[in-house]
């Protein structure tokens, strides 16, 4: 987590920087601000139709009685993305640009679960069927079980 953070907030900046700079020399100081600019306002457009979208197919899920769990990742996804959109900088634009595709999207999702940074769960029985995610970071055994609730049995003093 360390490692993560550390690229996250030292990183990212000095690469940003040095793209800045470098686009700079080439196109021009405004051209570049302008660029940044621009492609912040792109980034919103974008991130609003597909978050718009991606609520509609969640609405449609619960609708149907399932678990809107890839319509919740996806939007997590969205929330990384419009993030990394509003950050100034080419490098967390074309980040977040990416994460606007949804087949993009979809194989980050599925990264995160193949990593175990996400357990995917599929339950069918009958006419219901059953999706979730959940967020898994420990290692170590994993010991299953179940939880029995006994205090009609016994009661507390």
């Amino acid at each position: 987590m360390f490692r993560f953070l550390f690229l996250l907030f030292l990183i990212i900046p000095i690469v940003e920087i040095y793209v800045l700079i470098q686009v700079g020399d080439v196109i021009g100081a405004l051209p570049t601000i302008f660029l940044v600019v621009a492609t912040a306002v792109l980034g919103a457009f974008l991130l609003r139709l597909q978050g718009f979208q991606t609520l509609q197919r969640a609405q449609q899920s619960l609708a149907s009685g399932q678990i809107p769990a890839t319509e919740m990742l996806e939007g997590v996804c969205l929330v990384i993305a419009g993030a990394m959109l509003l950050t100034p900088g080419f490098v967390t634009d074309t980040l977040g640009f990416l994460l606007l595709i949804p087949n993009i999207r979809r194989l980050v999702i599925k990264h995160m679960a193949k990593n175990r940074r996400i357990l995917y769960t599929q339950n069918r029985s009958g006419a219901f069927s059953q999706q979730r995610y959940r967020s898994d970071y420990r290692e170590g055994d994993v010991i299953d079980g179940e939880v029995v609730d006994d205090d009609d049995k016994h009661h507390l003093r």
